[in-house]
């Protein structure tokens, strides 16, 4: 990964936003996933989850505060080396992360003949909605644990913090549109390509997602305030053309979420 790509994204992967990807998003990534899993992988799961899974596509969002998984607030972001541009585990080591996460989940569910429905269940919704989570470019922290916000413009508009300037992002690009209708306009890649998208592991796909998205670093860099450590006096007005500048990366990376996941979930129900 390229250093000058990397000093120019330092801490602004620093708030964490409630909903990553927004609704459309997380519902698009597993409508493409479904539509690429096998007959036999989807009675499987029908057997665990026995609706559209899009209904859970957010799942883990809605109860990240709930006392029983209340642990799970940490999953939802993951950090990589700012040199390297590897996966780092040791800073999120404590609470854990996103690609740990999903790790974990990958671990049950590849064993899960001794587990009980509803340990399934749960880590079934962990996959559909952490998978996505993986990918999304404010979700990859390529330096600091994070936990600081600040506000940005765009368009004329105050937005809560840059983080949430890409979760927000699939509905702008997208409005009106539903997550079936995303995927007949995005789902376009031939087999050979996918095979290529689903090569390697979890980690690798992470971090491939990650040297991908430090071009939103390119499109609206930091701060100097913000790479000293603080915050802007005044909320940073951001380029205009950033959701037309990001339209291709938000795309490819729901897109491949989604051929991933169904990879995932093909290997645990498919088999």
């Amino acid at each position: 990964m390229k250093k000058t790509v990397l000093a120019s994204s330092l801490l602004m992967l620093l708030s964490l936003a409630a909903n990553a990807w927004g609704g459309l998003g997380h519902r698009t990534i597993v409508e493409i996933a479904q539509r690429h899993l096998t007959d036999k992988a989807k009675k499987n799961i029908a057997a665990i989850m026995p609706y559209d899974m899009k209904k859970d596509a957010t799942w883990m969002d809605a109860h990240r505060k709930d006392p029983d998984i209340a642990y799970t607030t940490a999953f939802h972001v993951w950090n990589c080396d700012l040199e390297t541009g590897k996966y780092d585990p040791t800073i999120r080591y404590a609470k854990g992360d996103c690609v740990r996460a999903v790790l974990m989940s990958d671990y049950i569910l590849s064993n899960k003949e001794n587990m009980s429905d509803s340990t399934l269940l749960m880590n079934l919704r962990m996959i559909i909605h952490f998978v996505g989570d993986m990918h999304c470019p404010t979700h990859t922290y390529l330096w600091n644990p994070g936990g600081q916000k600040w506000p940005v413009v765009l368009d004329g508009k105050q937005i809560a913090s840059f983080h949430g300037v890409y979760d927000g992002m699939p509905e702008r690009l997208f409005p009106g549109k539903s997550a079936e209708e995303v995927a007949d306009l995005i789902d376009t890649a031939k087999k050979g390509e996918i095979k290529k998208i689903v090569k390697g592991d979890i980690i690798s796909w992470a971090e491939q997602a990650a040297m991908q998205n430090a071009l939103i670093y390119e499109i609206n860099p930091a701060p100097a305030e913000v790479l000293a450590g603080g915050k802007p006096a005044t909320p940073p007005v951001l380029d205009p053309d950033t959701d037309a500048k990001s339209r291709d990366l938000v795309i490819m990376q729901l897109r491949n979420a989604g051929y991933r996941m169904a990879y995932l979930l093909n290997k645990y129900f498919g088999e």
